[in-house]
């Protein structure tokens, strides 16, 4: 039988690399849920919508054409932005938009949705503490924020985008601020989640040892 694992963790640590590559192991889907903030961000900045308008968020959620592709790829409105969810701008948006907890509620209930049937993979700030906290495995994923930004640095310079270094860092440090104190739902490590450090792993590294906790706690 197929399980559901959570991956939480800041902001750039691995989270969405490493869960692509676990899904290819096990067969499983990956389903960004970052992304997915990402999108209501980007969506609301088109629309004129102030961030922190929760009424006006929900309401264009609710209308919203969202679809998260089983290869990676985020169509919003039958267009494809899963490069352009990926800019600064839009990092520090989905941080903004996920203070509001009637957004988070309605990105919930949809992660929840999909995830029913098992064999998938989320990556997130909450998903083993709110979206799946009866999942049999959690991984918390951690790195300095210096390793952070310049993974950042070397992803933005391989999409052609902005990679100052010293604001990237900035950047990332607020980011964790905002993720750790917002009021509904911060990023916190579920009670029963394993620790994983990346900051000195390669991806295949940190692939083999999410891989040996799952053998280890489901024996499959």
């Amino acid at each position: 039988m197929k399980i559901n694992i959570p991956i939480d963790g800041p902001s750039a640590a691995g989270k969405s690399s490493i869960s692509d590559m676990l899904a290819q192991r096990l067969g499983y889907t990956h389903l960004d849920t970052g992304a997915m903030y990402r999108a209501v961000a980007l969506n609301a900045i088109r629309k004129g919508i102030a961030l922190d308008d929760e009424e006006k968020i929900v309401d264009m959620i609710s209308n919203m054409k969202l679809q998260m592709l089983p290869d990676g790829r985020v169509i919003l409105e039958d267009e494809d932005v899963s490069e352009e969810i990926r800019t600064n701008e839009i990092s520090m948006g989905a941080s903004d938009v996920s203070k509001l907890q009637g957004c988070r509620e309605a990105l919930v209930k949809m992660q929840q949705n999909i995830c029913k049937e098992g064999g998938y993979i989320l990556d997130g700030r909450d998903i083993g503490t709110v979206v799946l906290k009866d999942a049999p495995v959690k991984i918390y994923m951690v790195a300095s924020a210096e390793a952070r930004a310049q993974r950042r640095v070397l992803q933005n310079q391989n999409q052609g985008l902005e990679a100052d270094y010293e604001q990237i860092l900035e950047d990332i440090k607020k980011r964790d601020y905002q993720d750790m104190h917002r009021e509904h739902s911060p990023l916190t490590k579920a009670e029963d989640a394993i620790e994983i450090d990346t900051s000195d792993m390669t991806k295949d590294e940190v692939c083999d040892a999410v891989m040996k906790i799952v053998l280890e706690k489901t024996g499959d």
